[in-house]
C-alpha cells in the first residue's frame, strides 16, 4: 500500500464491451450517417472499461467496479446484453483477478467511490457487501437511482446496487487529501468525476462518463446517445475542461480505446502513476 505521505494511482484495465458507436458519440459523418454511407454496416466499436485504485496515507479508493462476470444473466431483463455485450475480457481482465494480481484485498480497500450507478460502473459493488469498505456515490445519483419504480431503468439495474449501504456526497468534495470529487451529472443526474493531485505526475482527471472519449471531449464537445440531460452535460465537460487547464491535468475518459492503450494500466505492462 501507499507508503507515509505518499499518494499512488493504478488504473485496472477491465476488458471491454462492445456496442454500435452511436451510443457513445453523436458525430455526424461517423457515427450518424450521410447518404453516401447509407449502405455500409454501422459502426461497432471496442467500450473498454477500467476502475482506479487510489491509494493514499488517508486511506484506499476503488473508484467503480466495472462489469460483473454473471453481466449476460444479470443484464438479461434488461436487454442490454445485446447492446453493450461484455465480450472482449479475459479470465485476467475481470476487477476481482486484477485485484489479486497487484496483491490487494478487498479488506484493505477502505472506500468504493461509484462514478454513477450504471451497470457498468458498479457491476460489481456487491464485492463488498460484507467488508468494511464504505460504499460512495453522490446524493443525487442515489435519489434518482433508488427513486424509479421496476427492476431498472436505462443502465441503472437495481441489482446491482439496492441491496448495499451507500454514504453520500454532496457537491464537489475534497474526500480525502489529495483527492477531489467533482459533481458533473449530464450523463446521470449524479455522475462525478475524479481528481486526484500527484506530486510527481501532477493531476489527473477521470471523467467516467462524464466525457466517453477524446472524440466527445473536442473541442467541439460530442454529445453521446446517453445522456440524462443535455445542458448539464455540455456545462460537466466544460467544468472538467476548466480544472485541466488550470491544473494542467491529464484527463483520462471514460470509454476510450484508444487511450486505454496509452495510460499505463494493471494489464499494459503494469506500472502506476505517483
Amino acid at each position: 500500500m501507499a507508503a507515509s505521505g505518499e499518494i499512488k494511482v493504478s488504473i485496472l484495465d477491465c476488458g471491454m464491451m462492445t456496442a454500435d458507436l452511436t451510443w457513445l458519440l453523436l458525430k455526424p459523418g461517423r457515427s450518424i450517417r450521410p447518404r453516401q454511407m447509407r449502405d455500409q454496416p454501422t459502426e461497432w466499436a471496442d467500450v473498454p472499461t477500467h476502475t482506479v485504485l487510489v491509494e493514499t496515507p488517508d486511506g484506499t479508493i476503488l473508484w467503480d467496479t466495472s462489469c460483473p462476470r454473471d453481466w449476460e444473466e444479470r443484464w438479461g431483463p434488461t436487454g442490454l446484453q445485446d447492446f453493450f455485450p461484455y465480450d472482449k475480457v479475459s479470465e485476467d481482465e475481470y476487477l476481482d483477478s486484477r485485484l489479486r494480481q497487484i496483491g490487494v484485498g478487498v479488506d484493505q480497500i477502505d472506500y468504493v467511490v461509484l462514478s454513477h450507478l450504471h451497470f457498468d460502473h458498479c457491476g460489481n459493488a456487491d464485492m463488498f457487501k460484507d467488508s468494511s469498505a464504505k460504499l460512495v456515490c453522490s446524493d443525487k445519483e442515489k435519489d434518482w437511482a433508488f427513486g424509479f419504480d421496476g427492476l431498472f431503468n436505462g443502465a441503472h439495474l437495481k441489482t446491482d446496487y439496492e441491496g448495499l449501504n451507500w454514504e453520500t456526497v454532496s457537491g464537489d468534495t475534497e474526500f480525502l487529501p489529495g483527492v477531489t470529487l467533482l459533481q458533473t451529472p449530464g450523463h446521470t443526474p449524479g455522475t462525478m468525476s475524479m481528481q486526484v493531485d500527484l506530486p510527481d505526475t501532477g493531476t489527473m482527471i477521470f471523467t467516467s462518463d462524464a466525457v466517453y472519449m477524446g472524440e466527445s471531449y473536442g473541442p467541439p464537445t460530442t454529445p453521446a446517445a446517453i445522456v440524462n440531460d443535455m445542458g448539464q452535460f455540455y456545462s460537466s465537460v466544460e467544468k472538467i475542461r476548466g480544472v485541466a487547464e488550470k491544473t494542467n491535468a491529464t484527463v483520462v475518459f471514460g470509454h476510450d480505446s484508444e487511450q486505454i492503450h496509452q495510460l499505463k494500466t494493471v494489464g499494459n505492462g503494469g506500472g502506476h502513476y505517483t
